[in-house]
């Protein structure tokens, strides 16, 4: 019987990449495995499983691959060796040990002791609003795992050393055969490691590190705000079977400010005025990080207006311009007023009547326009 084309088995193109040849033959093996297929479908299924392997074992080898575009199987057949087609004896779990290492846990070989990278650690760090802007160097301490010094992060005892595990030889994987269906699984003896302790370490206990607190200078950029990070590299847990040590990453927050608020890279503050500044102007102090200015307020200013005042505000960790300050002012109503001060207001408010629009332009339009409101609703 004529060998079915193995672009075909595969259902690629002849075109086909050698990941999607690979893709191709994992969704067809794993359809076609006989641990999936049981009964009356267990004959065919591992005839077209077999067949799926042959055209994988072909187009995946790029020199087997050009000879069978050329000759077709007439110019592989030589190079199939026993294979499934010759009758060999290639079993299952070398296929999915071949296709699907990635899978259950990487590649096979390797042995010796496995070091392992030590984890990342975070340190939350809360600055004032002035160290963040301005930039500063603040001292922290750090609770840690730190190599061990008596043994040197080996964790066996001083003038011995770890030993290749038997139970894997090495590895720090097994295999566990399933039928036709093979899994490779952390060795239960040496937890993955590759190497067991007999002696172990008697300050760390064989573990190859101890707890303690270290005390590190962190050195803070200007113009950090709530969110960034700060990495200290190498200065997180060390790493086991003296692997290398994982960093540090400091965490911002920037503590509230009792007269700024900061958006980006600039900064917002509220002045409370006097309504007879706001009437007639005038020049007030005010405060910025860099020290006191003077804010001039123009005659019949609003409550809410807002004043920038440029390059006062933040210049960004990043790069990039300086800020501004935003300055609203709130004007303030006058509280615990004397006879002597309600009369005169209301004095003022009876000048203030007589000049009708002219001096309340905003009352008197809205005024005027709750009129004209009310007039459309029939009242």
């Amino acid at each position: 019987m004529a060998k079915k084309d193995y672009y075909e088995v595969l259902g690629v193109n002849k075109n086909a990449s050698e990941a999607e040849i690979k893709k191709a033959y994992r969704r067809l093996a794993m359809k076609h495995h006989p641990d999936r297929n049981t009964g009356d479908a267990a004959a065919t299924a591992e005839k077209s499983f077999k067949e799926a392997k042959e055209a994988y074992e072909i187009l995946s080898d790029a020199q087997k691959r050009a000879a069978y575009d050329q000759f077709g199987h007439a110019g592989v057949d030589q190079t199939m060796g026993g294979g499934f087609g010759g009758g060999g004896d290639a079993s299952f779990s070398d296929i999915f040990g071949d296709v699907f290492g990635d899978i259950f846990g990487g590649a096979r070989g390797g042995g010796g002791s496995r070091v392992h990278r030590g984890a990342d650690l975070r340190y939350n760090l809360q600055l004032s609003l002035e160290d963040a802007v301005a930039g500063t160097t603040v001292k922290i301490r750090v609770p840690t795992l730190v190599k061990c010094d008596t043994c040197g992060g080996s964790g066996a005892k001083k003038g011995s050393s770890p030993k290749t595990c038997e139970t894997c030889a090495g590895h720090g994987q097994v295999r566990m055969q399933q039928g036709f269906f093979s899994v490779q699984q952390t060795c239960p003896r040496c937890h993955g490691k590759g190497t067991v302790i007999d002696d172990p370490c008697p300050k760390c206990q064989g573990q190859g590190r101890i707890q303690e607190h270290k005390t590190l200078s962190v050195k803070v950029p200007p113009g950090v705000d709530s969110g960034d990070r700060i990495r200290l590299a190498g200065e997180g847990e060390a790493g086991e079977s003296g692997g290398p040590p994982g960093d540090l990453y400091v965490q911002v927050a920037v503590k509230p400010h009792s007269i700024f608020s900061r958006e980006d890279n600039h900064l917002f503050c509220e002045v409370p005025i006097s309504f007879v500044i706001a009437a007639l102007g005038g020049e007030l102090e005010v405060p910025t990080l860099d020290g006191k200015v003077m804010l001039k307020i123009p005659a019949g200013t609003q409550t809410g207006r807002l004043f920038r005042m440029r390059g006062k505000g933040v210049k960004p960790v990043r790069g990039g311009p300086v800020g501004d300050l935003m300055c609203r002012v709130l004007v303030e109503t006058p509280v615990k007023l004397t006879g002597e001060q309600e009369e005169l207001l209301q004095r003022f408010d009876e000048t203030m009547k007589r000049g009708g629009a002219k001096h309340s332009p905003h009352s008197t339009s809205w005024v005027d326009g709750v009129k004209k409101f009310f007039e459309n609703m029939g009242f």
